[in-house]
């Protein structure tokens, strides 16, 4: 399988695995909150901020969903590291406010570094097609 294939799987994974865990939040925040990694159910209208989690989360996914059927792929690797920086916030979050160092790490890191990993391979298979010197338009006689 050439790495071209193997990375358009793996962020149309991504794609999928971010939209359908934002769809969660938005749909059923009671029941995902618990797997973020958090220690406790947020109070007064705290929940809202789930809601909020699950709208970003949908509009990462959009961005990358749009820029692979596109076929922007150097952009696509270029947004892929931009956007592990989110999974690399929820981490930090979910440590900072005394969560499960086991989410924190083996959910939020894990895809984080996971999406940098694919998105630096977009970048190196997208790299000689960006430093390839263009063709000079021929000249009239």
């Amino acid at each position: 399988m050439s790495l071209k294939k193997i990375n358009t799987v793996l962020a149309a994974a991504f794609i999928l695995f971010i939209l359908w865990f934002g769809m969660e939040f938005i749909l059923s925040p009671e029941t995902t909150a618990p797997g973020f990694g958090l220690p406790s159910w947020p109070s007064g209208d705290g929940a809202g901020f789930l809601i909020i989690k699950g709208i970003r989360d949908v509009v990462l996914a959009l961005v990358l969903g749009i820029l692979l059927v596109t076929g922007h792929r150097r952009a696509l690797g270029w947004v892929l590291l931009v956007e592990a920086l989110a999974a690399y916030g929820d981490m930090t979050t979910v440590l900072a406010h005394h969560g499960s160092m086991a989410t924190a790490l083996g959910v939020h890191a894990l895809t984080a570094t996971l999406m940098v990993v694919n998105g630096l391979l977009i970048m190196r298979e997208t790299r000689k097609v960006a430093a390839a010197p263009a063709t000079p338009a021929p000249q009239p006689a």
